[in-house]
């Protein structure tokens, strides 16, 4: 008699993921590597709106960007430029900018980034469909694979993660034609840069996008709702943000509401809520965005929506259902790729019984990819005020910093929160070039609840802009 072992009767885990983004890719990873069956849907391509329209060709703007303004700039620190044959003479650099070429390449650098997570998938084992996707119960998705909806695949799960993303909101006085009136999705189109780009909303997205082609040339002129852009940041942060628009020759409209965007022959012109009108060559809509939640059978299978119709999700990732999780822009979690990333690992990790780590929102970094750049992480100035958190808050301009001064650098900050009680680094926020790159040390800092005087005795470079980090904990040494 042959005796088959318990292991040998047990199924496989199957998992299905519908949507490729961070979320998705990450999930379907997780739980290959944890042994799953995974099957992941995706109607565009691997690595979702974040790869392909999003992030990864938005922030390769910037970097060209970030380029042009070097070239401007490097007369400051006594660079000259000299006409070919007048060894004598030096001129002002001018700076021209092909965009085409520089969409053809971000485009590219999109498309090579998608096609290398698709091999990873690939090579994990994942099973890749193309194709529109909705729920059909708790336990299954169902693939439109073909275009018309004519083939259908049914895909049978245990556990399902949904991470379909979020699309740009459309107002319907201001509907996006994609030639003149745009969404951040469809400025890889342009050939030229505009001249005179009007952003609608100082948001993340228009402030990053108001900075970029600023730097590009592009006459910029950015409508803000609020008494300053960047309403939902660090209150300093924006302020510096805000005067470097200025000095740039940006023109900044506070406490302006565009009421309606609309084409004509000679360009768009945008009409505010008290009637005056701003005219330009094009306009970018960045007015927020929306779930991509609409007709997935999310409410038919039992998962629960916000009225805003992000996905209800727990600190897990888990939705109302039990067996269904979510991850991304499409949930009420933060709306960021590293969240989503995040998120879809912790979703298999905890379906599949493994050990989970849930994100706590005070760990996680966030960064604004204007010039300068501004981090984030932990507690905000704005809660320690209020009382929300026991507090000591301190900051240090960048301009004291030596190789600040070498770099040129005229402005910035760099701000830290530390608890009243333990002198325990609870946040910060950094204002610098790169500043994405120098929150890092902070962010283990909140982590792993290291005290200023802890942070203080490491060792950072001389000169370099990471002593600024070190010289502020010094400063708060006294905290307790």
């Amino acid at each position: 008699m042959v005796r088959m072992s318990h292991t040998e009767f047990e199924r496989t885990q199957r998992i299905a993921v519908l949507g490729g983004g961070p979320g998705g890719y990450e999930a379907a990873l997780a739980a290959a590597q944890l042994g799953a069956e995974v099957t992941l849907v995706e109607r565009a391509g691997v690595g979702g709106s974040a790869v392909l329209t999003d992030v990864v060709p938005s922030k390769s703007l910037i970097a060209t960007a970030e380029a042009s303004n070097a070239v401007k700039e490097a007369a400051d620190l006594g660079v000259q430029f000299y006409a070919k044959g007048d060894q004598e003479k030096a001129v002002k650099p001018q700076v021209a900018i092909n965009l085409q070429a520089v969409n053809k390449r971000l485009l590219g650098l999109a498309a090579q980034q998608s096609e290398d997570m698709r091999s990873n998938l690939i090579e994990a084992g994942v099973h890749l469909v193309q194709g529109e996707g909705r729920l059909d119960g708790p336990n299954a998705i169902i693939v439109s694979t073909a275009k018309g909806g004519t083939d259908f695949d049914r895909i049978e799960a245990d556990t399902l993660v949904i991470s379909t993303g979020a699309t740009p909101r459309v107002l319907p006085t201001a509907v996006p034609d994609g030639e003149r009136i745009l969404t951040w999705t469809q400025l890889y189109h342009l050939k030229q840069v505009p001249e005179h780009l009007i952003v609608v909303g100082s948001g993340v997205t228009g402030a990053e996008f108001a900075s970029a082609y600023r730097a590009l040339g592009a006459k910029v002129t950015l409508i803000s709702s609020r008494d300053q852009v960047l309403p939902g940041e660090d209150a300093d942060a924006a302020s510096v943000i805000e005067k470097v628009f200025k000095r740039n020759g940006m023109k900044v409209m506070n406490k302006s509401r565009a009421e309606s965007v609309v084409a004509d022959a000679e360009g768009v012109v945008a009409t505010l809520t008290d009637g005056r009108e701003v005219r330009g060559s094009h306009c970018l809509m960045a007015v927020g965005s929306v779930p991509n939640t609409h007709d997935l059978g999310l409410e038919e299978a039992g998962v629960q929506l916000a009225e805003s119709g992000h996905i209800r999700v727990n600190r897990v990732a888990r939705t109302s259902m039990p067996n269904i999780y979510a991850a991304g822009d499409c949930t009420t979690f933060l709306p960021l790729a590293s969240v989503a990333s995040m998120q879809g690992r912790t979703a298999v990790f905890h379906a599949m019984g493994d050990i989970v780590n849930p994100p706590e929102n005070r760990n996680i970094t966030s960064n604004i990819f204007t010039q300068p750049e501004i981090a984030t992480v932990g507690w905000t100035e704005k809660e320690i005020d209020e009382g929300v958190v026991p507090g000591a808050v301190y900051k240090l301009p960048l301009s004291s910093n030596p190789r600040a001064k070498m770099m040129g650098i005229r402005d910035g900050f760099v701000k830290l929160f530390a608890s009243a009680g333990s002198g325990a680094i609870i946040g910060g926020v950094i204002v610098a070039p790169k500043a994405s790159e120098l929150i890092f040390p902070l962010a283990l800092a909140v982590e792993h609840r290291l005290t200023v005087d802890q942070f203080a005795e490491a060792f950072p470079v001389y000169p370099s802009l990471t002593g600024s980090l070190t010289d502020a904990a010094r400063a708060m040494h006294v905290v307790r």
